[in-house]
């Protein structure tokens, strides 16, 4: 087990141990059962409890069984008896469910229990994991005739757990809660279920009677029998099967859905078919009936299908009542009393019951007054509301109780998987599965990039031999060539992308055999991204490929896995064998890349793949100019976001044929706007594949234009998952025209940027600078108008302007076409009118949302929510599932009060009991009660337990209290007083968010007035009216634009203030004209203040900080944090949120935010506040100072020797500097306490780390030692698979300041000691050993050179000079003996020594060592003479004079990139 893996991510307070993996038959013991003869029947019916799997269903705690043994009974059986606290575990023909023993009893032999060992394991907490031990069984258990599991297998389960059995129970007690929470709603829902059967029973008449036991008030009419036949017509649906069921299409009822799904009143069906000539589509209003069913009960029951065109399947009874009586309450007569009996009783069949429509033609039943049935439909509406509510908050519970387990526990499922010792091994069983999963078409063993040119040209010819392309005369190398050299003249992957999605190649006919196409040139398909597992389409493995090597000083270069489509190698794999780190595996890609092995034909790869048994991640080829970024190495996940860790999985989800062919065709994208390959992650995957199967499926007649919606989190990349949906719609030519709808005019325009950047050559993507152009975009038929970006303002201007008003014709002619809308940011303005109209004057369109914060029930617009405008979710992927991917940031809120509560507390309730001091509230009995009733609300509103909303401290509170300057100017002296700290000494910006715009003038005016370094502006709405605020804003805004344009030499004005918007947009993105604005310092914009812009839709990592002096709720509030959110590096590992108006209330509407759109995993939003960071800090310093000691060594002097001591240290120095780059952003200091403040009770406490800066340098020190060195002190050996992985982020830590004040003053004790006539050894060995832990300090190399100075002290062969330091003769001595090495090099080879000390003395890398030639110059001065006897004697064989050179190449390399080491010489003979 992995030290990254021994912790879960979640843990309860006080527990930081590690976790341990033991065997589950070592920490309990695993007890069969058996079963008496039942021939005997003095075995049974005794007093001893005998368990058998049926009666395991759902209960956690069993103190009684349905059958009992007798004591004879037990005596005569293999039964054992079991201890209360046994977990009960059902092993066959049903593995896998589990219960509590609550008191002794014991079991047949469909068991094997678990009993635990005494403080070695907790019940309960083993119960908590059931469904890993549901899992394992599952997979190691055999058996012909039914699957079982043996308990020698169960005893031999790895489990991952606490060392202490305190931890145990605390978990344990966790979920036990939790359970109890989920029993507790099942009984609910199942009590609501009784009591609709108790009233279905109670207001219907009985058998005899005219009217119910229960009625409404007002009812006293007597109830009409009716035969059904008499009131209703009669129809039945169309054949369809679950076979015909699929993800998306029409959405259909099922029979067998009705008894298991749906309550009386169906709403919304969840099941969908492509739906086939002569359907039945319901009208709304139908009462359904199953036509068959496994039991009488269960098919003699109705439900009212509400809305229209849902498909209504086969073995459906359809009965459509007249007028004069209610649906719902039709459906409710079948379903209960004498007609539900009656229809029961005609219900015909054996293993399968009928019922026909006559059947329910003969039924007679009872009806009241119209009035009446809808009354009690109603009623009975709302039962069934409450009763899919429990429903839904029980499936909720279910959810949350799985993502507790998943953060609680260390998950053991990789476990139960086969660990690969070996690479080959590992290698081997991907390649196999590969083969299964469709690269069928042969493995090419050890090919060199020739015989893979050559296997590309052998296949361009079998799908090329036609007489217009080859004439069947195959390829020459120079028409191979011809393709060469196009692939090596596209260079970056984004063109090679272009270059193979392209689908053909052109060449110039040379094969002199081809009379009919010399000379000529044809073109040749290469590949075609529709063509998937079809056509001509070739799926082969390169194993092992030989690379080319730039240098013939280096190793031959092997890869592990290449993916062939169509002989173009377009996947890369690099894999690793169980135990050694992914980041080892992207390592090694990294480094090829570097040494210019993707070049040539492999520069054709697009997508890198880096896998080890447990752990996969996928990543675009960068190319040889690009960067590799780790925050863009991206791991699969499900269709619900859940990782995919296991080789199998990923293998079969991510690399199978047809997804790894449509990953390279569909799901990569040539990002024009930084010249980049990007590959979508999952969630962009199946959101564009939703979208575009949606379209695909789409019945164009039927006026359907709910197409739904996607919700993906702000900063998840909906952009380009837009941009790719309409690009697959387009290509599969699905529809006309694919429409973006953006909601303002300047966000169109930046989106067009973007859509235009993902285009591909052939593609183009059409602006609407005016409304003509956009009908003239609309009616055109060429395809290079399909793709669309306009407005809502233009598309909703199409019908109704008069300049531009549409005559019949042309509405029809549109109207005929297939049109998409897509709708960016549908949250915001596709609520009001104009996006109404576009939906009126496009009636056949198809519209889609995207949005990061849909609007849901609890903040509903209008009564409509993104569901009843859109249609239904398509695909969720919610904040919390980007913060937990990496893929945004978490926050950092913070609650900063500009007034006490007490204060507030205390003027809201001497105001509303109109007294003017408490003195004079107290005095009158009803004052005083008033008073007190206001002194004790709560400071921010709510909702009671009724959901009534009830008002809290701030809701009395008048906007006036947060606009005066006592406010103000607390705002601005909390942002400026911290602003170097959160800013990182300005490298980051902020935003500002003020209540109105004469707030965002005031604070200008402050922040210029208090801190005139604070380069700040503002932006609002720049239009002046009329209503006598105008001159102050225009006054305000004039101030505003001078000062911009005299910081930054603009000349900006109101009229062009948009553009001043653009310009401050690009500032704070560090996009054109400002890519590289960080260099320039006084070119930066540090704070900018806005109302209401710039807090949705704009996009900066920049950005660090959100100030908010407003209050926001539920989607408003998401988006502006999200501004926040993207990721950066290591200096910002989270968004700093800072509020201060109605902090209260703000706190609560946070909370309310994140619960609605965390998709119910509410988990990492939020980061640790710096206390919590400094504990986890001092736990994590404890921990690596305990390794350090364990290792024997002191004063963290050098790093430990043994591997995997290094791996945990590499481990946990990695999570302590992430720990303390988070701390630092939130105000910690080194040699300053933490002062913690209660924000309710101001109390301060103090925190001290128990480290201080020198500790954490000298840590960073051994850390960037584990990149060289190894146990033996020699390099380590880059090809080699070190068992940990180290961040290269952390070696540029600065660690060449750390102080040595200390190490001076003890090395002059220690001096002084040494010289002292009569010091007694004793004390001269103390002051040694002082100075010794104080080299901690210096590196290994420094060390050495320091104990080698010490001992020429002490031998007399050195004496110091007075006031010269330790380092400053250590530093003399690395000097004098690289001086030494570089003489002896150039003595022994002969070469130019003064060349050599130039090399040495400059900064000299692997990349930049042959510059200009320097390096082949210094080699020309070698004497070829003497290098060939050094070398001859060294490995003490004859060399054949070509090998010389090659040796003293690599032999040289070394010598100048590492900075010098000693030159192993012969020995004398």
């Amino acid at each position: 087990m992995q030290d990254n893996e021994k912790k879960p991510a979640l843990r309860f307070k006080g527990f930081t141990d590690p976790w341990e993996q033991r065997k589950l038959g070592d920490v309990a013991d695993i007890v069969g059962g058996g079963t008496p003869s039942t021939n005997n029947p003095n075995y049974w019916d005794g007093d001893i409890d005998w368990y058998a799997p049926a009666e395991i269903a759902g209960q956690i705690y069993f103190d009684s069984s349905q059958r009992k043994i007798t004591e004879q009974g037990y005596e005569n059986s293999s039964a054992k008896m079991l201890p209360p606290g046994t977990v009960l575990f059902t092993s066959r023909a049903g593995i896998g469910k589990t219960a509590i023993l609550s008191k002794k009893g014991c079991t047949n032999q469909g068991f094997q229990s678990i009993v635990p060992h005494n403080d070695e394991l907790d019940s309960y907490f083993v119960f908590s994991r059931t469904d890993e031990l549901k899992q394992y069984g599952e997979l190691v258990g055999a058996g012909s005739t039914f699957v079982e599991v043996s308990g020698k297998q169960m005893a031999a389960m790895n489990l991952k757990m606490p060392t202490t059995i305190e931890e145990q129970q605390t978990i344990g007690r966790f979920f036990k809660r939790l359970d109890t929470l989920i029993t507790l709603h099942q009984r609910k829902y199942e009590k609501l279920v009784n009591i609709k059967k108790s009233m279905l029973n109670k207001m219907f008449p009985p058998n005899g009677a005219s009217v119910p036991e229960i009625r409404f008030k007002d009812s006293t009419d007597p109830w009409e029998q009716r035969k059904l036949d008499e009131i209703a017509n009669f129809s039945k649906g169309v054949g369809y099967s679950k076979n015909d069921l699929c993800e998306e299409g029409t959405p259909i009822i099922l029979y067998g859905r009705l008894y298991t799904k749906y309550e009386t009143s169906i709403f919304d069906v969840d099941t969908f078919v492509k739906g086939k000539a002569g359907s039945v589509y319901s009208k709304g209003g139908e009462v359904i009936v199953p036509a068959s069913g496994e039991t009488a009960e269960d098919i003699s029951i109705a439900s009212v299908v509400v809305k229209p065109g849902i498909l209504l399947g086969g073995d459906l009874n359809i009965v459509s009542p007249t007028t004069e009586y209610d649906s719902a309450f039709l459906a409710l007569t079948i379903s209960s009393g004498a007609a539900h009996k009656y229809l029961s009783s005609l219900a015909q069949g054996k293993s399968v019951v009928h019922l026909h429509n006559a059947d329910i033609q003969s039924v007679s039943a009872k009806f009241p007054t119209k009035r009446e049935q809808e009354k009690i439909h109603l009623l009975f509406g709302k039962i069934d509301t409450l009763i899919t509510l429990h429903q839904r908050k029980l499936e909720k519970l279910v959810q949350i109780r799985k993502a507790f387990a998943e953060r609680c526990f260390l998950q053991s499922r990789k476990e139960f998987v086969m660990a690969f010792t070996k690479e080959a091994d590992f290698e081997e069983a991907v390649v196999k599965l590969l083969i299964e999963r469709g690269w069928k078409d042969g493995v090419l063993k050890n090919y060199t990039e020739q015989q893979l040119i050559q296997n590309w040209a052998n296949i361009l010819f079998e799908n090329n031999r036609g007489i217009d392309r080859l004439n069947d005369y195959p390829l020459t190398d120079g028409e191979m060539q011809q393709i060469m050299e196009q692939v090596m003249n596209a260079k970056t992957p984004m063109k090679l992308n272009e270059f193979i999605n392209g689908k053909s190649v052109l060449i110039k006919r040379d094969n002199s055999d081809d009379k009919l196409n010399f000379g000529k040139e044809v073109s040749l398909k290469i590949y075609d991204r529709l063509e998937i597992a079809a056509g001509l389409s070739r799926y082969q493995i390169a194993e092992q490929p030989k690379f080319p090597i730039k240098s013939k000083i280096l190793n031959d270069r092997r890869g592990d896995l290449m993916l062939l489509i169509n002989g173009m190698p377009v996947i890369h794999m690099e894999l690793k064998k169980s135990g050694v780190s992914i980041k080892q595996a992207c390592n090694q890609i990294e480094k090829y890349a570097a040494e210019g092995i993707f070049t040539g034909l492999f520069s054709l790869v697009q997508i890198f793949v880096a896998m080890n048994p447990e752990e996969t991640v996928y990543f675009a080829n960068p190319g040889p100019e690009g960067q590799f970024n780790p925050s863009y190495y991206f791991h699969w996940a499900d269709f619900y976001n859940e990782p995919m860790n296991d080789w199998k999985d990923v293998t079969t989800a991510l690399l199978s044929i047809p997804m790894a062919h449509m990953l390279v065709g569909f799901y990569t994208v040539a990002d024009g706007s930084d010249g980049i390959l990007k590959v979508m992650r999952s969630y962009q995957y199946y959101a564009a594949s939703k979208i575009s199967d949606a379209v695909s499926k789409a019945k164009w007649e039927n006026d359907q234009q709910r197409g739904g919606y996607i919700w993906h989190t702000t900063g998840s990349g909906k952009t380009m998952t837009s941009f790719k949906s309409a690009q697959l719609i387009a290509s599969s030519k699905d529809a006309d025209k694919v429409i973006f709808l953006m909601d303002r005019i300047e966000l169109g325009t930046q989106s067009l940027k973007e859509y235009r950047n993902f285009a591909e050559e052939n593609e183009e993507v059409q602006a609407t600078e005016n409304t003509d152009v956009l009908v003239d975009k609309l009616k055109s038929t060429s395809p290079s108008d399909t793709l669309i970006v306009t407005s809502i303002q233009k598309m909703s201007n199409i019908k109704d302007d008069a300049q531009n008003k549409l005559n019949p014709n042309d509405i029809a002619l549109i109207n005929a076409k297939r049109l998409v809308f897509i709708v960016d940011e549908c949250h915001r303005s596709t609520f009001g009118d104009m996006m109404q109209t576009i939906k009126h004057t496009f009636p056949k369109a198809l519209f889609f949302g995207f949005t990061g914060t849909p609007i849901q029930g609890e903040n509903q617009k209008k009564m409509s929510t993104t569901a009843t405008v859109f249609g239904n979710e398509l695909h969720r992927y919610s904040i919390a599932d980007g913060i937990r991917d990496h893929n945004v940031l978490g926050f950092d809120p913070y609650k900063v009060l500009t007034f006490k509560d007490s204060d507030l507390r205390k003027a809201v309730a001497l105001e509303k009991a109109k007294a003017y001091s408490v003195d004079e509230a107290l005095a009158d009995p009803q004052k005083s009660k008033v008073f007190y009733k206001y002194l004790n609300l709560p400071m921010a509103g709510g909702k009671d337990a009724l959901g009534e909303e009830i008002k809290g401290i701030e809701d009395y509170i008048p906007n006036t209290q947060y606009e005066g300057e006592e406010h103000q100017k607390a705002v601005v002296e909390d942002i400026c007083e911290n602003w170097q700290t959160q800013s990182r000494n300005s490298k980051f910006h902020a935003i500002f968010a003020t209540s109105s715009i004469p707030e965002a003038i005031q604070y200008y005016k402050r922040f210029r007035e208090a801190a005139p370094w604070l380069k700040v502006t503002a932006l609002f709405d720049p239009n002046i009216d009329n209503n006598g605020k105008g001159i102050t804003k225009e006054e305000g805004l004039k101030e505003i634009v001078e000062d911009y344009n005299a910081r930054y030499g603009q000349d900006f004005g109101i009229p062009t203030f948009a553009k001043m918007k653009k310009d401050i947009a690009a500032r704070l993105a560090h996009k054109l004209p400002y890519q590289r604005i960080e260099r320039t310092p006084e070119k930066q914009l540090d704070l900018l203040i806005v109302v209401d812009q710039m807090l949705t839709g704009f996009d900066s990592k920049w950005i660090n900080t959100l100030y908010l002096d407003k209050v926001l709720q539920y989607e408003n509030l998401i988006q502006a944090f999200s501004r926040t959110n993207r990721l950066f590096g290591d200096d910002k590992q989270f968004g700093t949120i800072k509020y201060y108006r109605r902090p209260h209330t703000m706190e609560k509407n946070i909370a309310d935010a994140v619960k609605e759109y965390s998709g119910d995993k509410p988990f990492g939003l939020f980061v640790d506040k710096l206390d919590k960071n400094v504990e986890k800090l001092n736990a994590l310093y404890a921990e690596i100072k305990d390794l350090f000691v364990s290792a024997g060594i002191e004063e963290f002097s050098q790093i430990p020797a043994d591997m995997a001591e290094r791996k945990k240290f590499a481990d946990l120095f990695q999570s302590f500097n992430e720990n303390l780059e988070a701390a630092k952003v939130q105000g910690f200091e080194w040699d300053k306490p933490i002062v913690i403040v209660n924000e309710d009770t101001d109390e301060k406490t103090e925190l001290h780390a128990d480290f201080d800066e020198r500790a954490f340098k000298v840590l960073a020190l051994r850390y960037k030692e584990l990149f060289t060195l190894n146990p033996d002190g020699g390099e380590n050996d880059p090809d080699d698979d070190v068992p940990y992985a180290v961040n290269s982020y952390l070696t540029t830590i600065d660690t060449a300041d750390i102080d040595t004040d200390y190490m001076n003053s003890r090395f002059e004790k220690y001096l002084k000691i040494f010289y002292q006539e009569g010091a007694e050894a004793e004390a001269i060995h103390q002051a040694e050993t002082e100075l010794h832990k104080t080299f901690a300090t210096l590196s290994q190399e420094e060390q050495k050179y320091a104990n080698i100075f010490l001992h020429d002290i002490q031998s007399g062969a050195v004496v110091p000079q007075p006031g010269k330091t330790l380092r400053e003769y250590i530093a003399e001595y690395i000097a004098q003996k690289q001086n030494d090495q570089i003489h002896k090099v150039a003595e022994v080879f002969g070469l130019d020594e003064k060349k050599l000390r130039a090399f040495m003395r400059a900064n000299i890398t692997e990349a930049n060592i042959n510059e200009f030639g320097r390096f082949d110059d210094l080699k020309a001065t070698v004497d070829k003479a003497k290098a060939k006897a050094y070398f001859e004697a060294i490995e003490g064989t004859k060399l054949i004079p070509p090998k010389v050179p090659v040796k003293y190449d690599k032999l040289l390399r070394e010598f100048i990139v590492s900075g010098g080491f000693d030159l192993k010489m012969p020995k004398e003979s």
